[in-house]
C-alpha cells in the first residue's frame, strides 16, 4: 500500500516501525525533524515529504497531530476522493475528523501503543475496523470499540499500566535492598508478570495464585486491606470525570 503519515511523533513514528517491512510505501511528514529522518535512515521504503506531497502520494493516510491544531493544519491542505484516512487523535470523533479531510473518507479513529515498532501490541481501534486489522493483524490485536463512550472508558483503564509497572519496579528495588542484582531481578520480574498476564484470563489466573497462606495470597490480601482496589476504582472514576 501507499501510506502516509501527518505528523510523525512517537506513536507514529512507532507505527511506521512496526509495518515499514510489509512491503508498503510509505512517505511521512518532515514535522518532528528528528523522528522522520531516523526513520528514512533505517528504512529504504520510507521517504520525507512536506504534508501535501505526503497526502499526495498516498491512499492511506495517518494523522497524528495534536487535537486542537489538526483544525489549522489540515484546513491548509488538499484531500482526494478514494483515500482512506486513519486517526490517531483520541480529542477528535470522526464525525469531526470527517470535514477536515473530506473528499477523503475518515474511516477509523487507531489508538496505538509504543510496543507496535515490534508487533504484539493492542490496537483500541473505532470505525473501519477492517482496514486497521488488515494492516496489523496478525502481528498486533485490534480491539474494536463501539463508539467514543467506550473509547473513553478504555483510554481510562489502559492507564493501569503505569502503576502496574511502577509495582513492578519497586519490587526489583527491594530485591536490591537483599543483595540481589537489579537488573536481573527486574527483568525475572517483567518475564513473570508479562508471561502469567499473556498465559490467560485474570480469572483463572487468580484462582491459581490463591493457594492458603502461599505468597501472591497475603501480599495481595496486605494490599486489598491498604486500599489498592479501592484506590484503584476512585483514581479510573477521576480520569472519566476528567479530574
Amino acid at each position: 500500500m501507499r501510506l502516509g503519515f501527518i505528523g510523525t511523533g512517537t506513536i507514529a513514528s512507532a507505527t511506521v516501525r512496526g509495518i515499514a517491512r510489509a512491503g508498503h510505501q510509505i512517505t511521512v511528514s518532515e514535522r518532528s525533524t528528528a523522528h522522520a529522518t531516523r526513520l528514512a535512515a533505517e528504512f529504504e521504503c520510507v521517504s520525507i515529504a512536506d504534508n501535501q506531497t505526503v497526502i499526495d502520494r498516498s491512499d492511506t493516510i495517518f494523522i497524528g497531530l495534536i487535537a486542537e491544531a489538526a483544525p489549522d493544519i489540515l484546513s491548509r491542505l488538499t484531500f482526494r476522493a478514494g483515500q482512506q484516512v486513519i486517526s490517531f487523535m483520541a480529542g477528535c470523533s470522526l464525525e469531526a475528523l470527517a470535514p477536515l479531510v473530506a473528499p477523503a473518507r475518515g474511516a477509523a479513529i487507531m489508538l496505538p501503543f509504543p510496543g507496535i515498532a515490534q508487533g504484539g501490541s493492542p490496537i483500541l481501534a473505532m470505525g473501519d475496523t477492517g482496514l486497521i486489522t488488515e494492516l496489523f493483524a496478525p502481528e498486533n490485536q485490534v480491539f474494536a470499540l463501539r463508539d467514543a463512550a467506550e473509547l473513553d472508558a478504555y483510554l481510562c483503564a489502559q492507564a493501569v499500566l503505569s502503576p502496574a509497572v511502577r509495582l513492578v519496579g519497586q519490587s526489583a528495588d527491594w530485591l536490591a535492598t537483599r543483595g540481589a542484582d537489579r537488573d536481573q531481578g527486574e527483568a525475572f520480574l517483567r518475564a513473570l508478570v508479562g508471561s502469567s498476564l499473556l498465559s490467560g484470563p485474570c480469572g483463572p489466573l487468580l484462582d491459581a495464585l490463591n493457594t492458603p497462606g502461599g505468597y501472591n495470597q497475603r501480599l495481595r490480601q496486605h494490599m486489598d486491606a491498604a486500599g489498592m482496589g479501592d484506590g484503584l476504582a476512585e483514581g479510573l472514576n477521576r480520569l472519566e470525570r476528567g479530574d
